[in-house]
């Protein structure tokens, strides 16, 4: 009996010990923390959250396969980078690295997992060397530089059809834009532009052949439509200009450039032109400005600003780099 009670109370006290031993360790788990065997100290963890689409894909950690599918959350993990290997059948799989930190979720939640088979589809009936989307209209335009036929498709290549030919002299093609109506489309090469009617209504007193509009003298780096599909906005090597898409139309400078080949943006629901030029300073180098050049659909305002040229770059010109 004396002998039982020892062992009793052996156990009893040892009982004891190992709990406030384990004690440390079992608030450590509690709180979040981990032994790390790579510090030999205890750190705070970090998890892993992964979310696929299409989900219900198999997940990787260090070469390991987890339990879960995605989308699932890997936790408890000691602070370092972890690699992660992601596969669905039937799609590509999805391989990286991520950092877990003490006490931080790391999101893995835009993962894409594109299909082995993709849904590809042949717009196209003629053959084409360029072409131009309009999501608003939900339409494809397509240009034939070698026959000169300009074709239109809706977005899932319906309704295929001819809607336009390019002038038979019109060569070294080097930009197009269909105009906001939907009636007619410019194409131009250095030193001409040409605008092409899909159909012949009358409007704005229009010819039934091409209009050409000729630059002998500059040399055509973009064109642009102007929102009332009438006018061309127009920057050559030498200005910036305006300009009506009728026959001998003349164009207006709004503004002279100090430099060639400036790069420029249309913004037709803002009728606002961005263009580069560049400008002299005292110490004679030449820096690069961007402009903002605003074209109102107000008639009166555009009006205005064809019959007085705007002054902003032309007076800050002195000579072009390289003069």
């Amino acid at each position: 009996m004396l002998n039982f009670q020892r062992i009793r109370g052996v156990l009893f006290y040892l009982s004891v010990f190992l709990f406030f031993a384990g004690l440390p360790l079992i608030i450590s788990f509690a709180l979040g923390y981990k032994f790390n065997a790579h510090t030999l100290k205890f750190s705070k963890t970090g998890l892993i959250f992964v979310k696929t689409q299409p989900d219900g894909a198999k997940i990787y950690l260090n070469g390991k396969l987890i339990p879960q599918r995605s989308p699932a959350s890997m936790q408890e993990l000691v602070p370092g980078v972890y690699k992660i290997s992601i596969e669905l059948a039937q799609h590509y799989p999805w391989k990286g690295e991520v950092d877990v930190e003490a006490g931080k979720v790391s999101r893995l939640d835009k993962v894409i997992l594109f299909p082995l088979r993709p849904n590809l589809q042949q717009l196209n009936q003629e053959r084409f060397s360029s072409f131009h989307i309009d999501t608003e209209k939900k339409l494809i335009y397509y240009l034939d530089r070698e026959n000169k036929v300009v074709y239109r498709s809706d977005l899932e290549a319906n309704n295929f059809e001819d809607v336009a030919s390019l002038p038979e002299k019109f060569t070294q093609i080097a930009g197009w834009q269909v105009c906001e109506d939907k009636r007619k489309l410019f194409v131009f090469n250095p030193h001409q532009i040409s605008v092409v009617f899909f159909d012949n209504q009358g409007d704005y007193g229009y010819p039934d052949y091409p209009v050409f509009l000729d630059y002998p003298q500059e040399k055509i780096a973009s064109v642009f439509w102007h929102s009332d599909s009438y006018h061309l906005i127009v920057l050559t090597d030498k200005h910036v200009q305006v300009i009506e898409s009728r026959p001998r139309a003349l164009p207006v400078n709004l503004v002279e450039l100090n430099k060639e080949g400036a790069a420029a943006f249309y913004d037709r629901q803002e009728n606002a032109l961005y263009f580069s030029d560049s400008q002299r300073s005292p110490d004679g180098s030449f820096y690069n400005n961007l402009y903002k050049l605003n074209l109102s659909t107000s008639s009166l305002l555009l009006e205005r600003l064809m019959a007085q040229p705007f002054k902003g770059v032309k007076s800050i010109r002195k000579e072009r780099p390289g003069e």
